[in-house]
């Protein structure tokens, strides 16, 4: 690794979703950036891909298999950060998806309630689990990974525009009850990025080829803006949304 990218030196962080897409590669730019990363999915073998990658580069990472669902699982995942490397700076709240993709009046319940499970409730299971470690190292930063649409909503994305919108609030209150132990809170509005979910998506032409004028990223033109608010100081924005969307969202 170089030195000259070590703005991330001494610094632990776990990054969920890791395994693919967006969080895969903060997972690896915050390594190449100095950062010991806990990298967290359902999918081990996917998160073992990605700690091989940073392990080949000369960086640190552990793979943490995790459902963010479940509360005893992101504890684990916590215990095991800290067991590891001694502490957790950065938390990048990332893992989500989106299982129902109807209009409300014809949407499944439990498609419904297993998206606002794994975006809304996973996100405060994680943050929960992690306030504790973040103050004891006297400062630290928590990135929620949004949409645009949790800001304006889209017809036939009822559940995951209100999770998203949820997240955004969460994020806005964690940011006002952490501010006084220099902890920020921060939201990450990618905008359209080619991922797995977003070809799903677009197969049912409710994802990326659905919005039109837009940026059409792929994770790596996310990673930028992720080591930003990585790297701000400890009084440094927070309850913001930062957007890699064209538009206004």
């Amino acid at each position: 690794m170089n030195d000259t990218t070590q703005a991330l030196s001494g610094h632990v962080a776990i990054v969920t979703g890791a395994g693919r897409g967006i969080g895969r590669a903060i997972a690896i730019a915050y390594a190449q950036a100095g950062a010991a990363v806990c990298c967290a999915a359902r999918t081990l073998q996917e998160i073992a891909t990605t700690v091989r990658d940073i392990e080949a580069s000369g960086g640190r990472a552990i793979a943490v298999p995790t459902d963010v669902t479940q509360l005893a699982s992101v504890q684990q995942m916590l215990q095991t950060t800290i067991e590891t490397f001694g502490g957790l700076d950065i938390l990048v709240i990332n893992a989500g998806g989106d299982y129902d993709r109807r209009h409300v009046a014809k949407s499944h319940p439990e498609d419904w309630r297993a998206t606002l499970e794994v975006n809304l409730l996973g996100a405060y299971y994680c943050a929960h689990a992690a306030i504790g470690y973040l103050k004891q190292r006297g400062a630290g930063k928590i990135i929620t990974v949004g949409s645009g649409i949790g800001h304006r909503g889209l017809p036939g994305s009822s559940a995951y525009a209100c999770s998203k919108a949820g997240l955004w609030m969460l994020t806005r209150v964690l940011a006002q009850e952490l501010w006084p132990f220099n902890i920020s809170v921060n939201e990450l509005i990618p905008g359209p990025v080619v991922t797995v979910m977003s070809a799903q998506e677009s197969a049912q032409n409710t994802g990326v080829s659905a919005i039109e004028s837009e940026w059409v990223k792929t994770p790596d033109d996310v990673v930028p803006l992720a080591l930003f608010l990585a790297t701000q100081p400890a009084r440094g924005p927070t309850a913001q949304s930062f957007s890699l969307m064209r538009r206004d969202t």
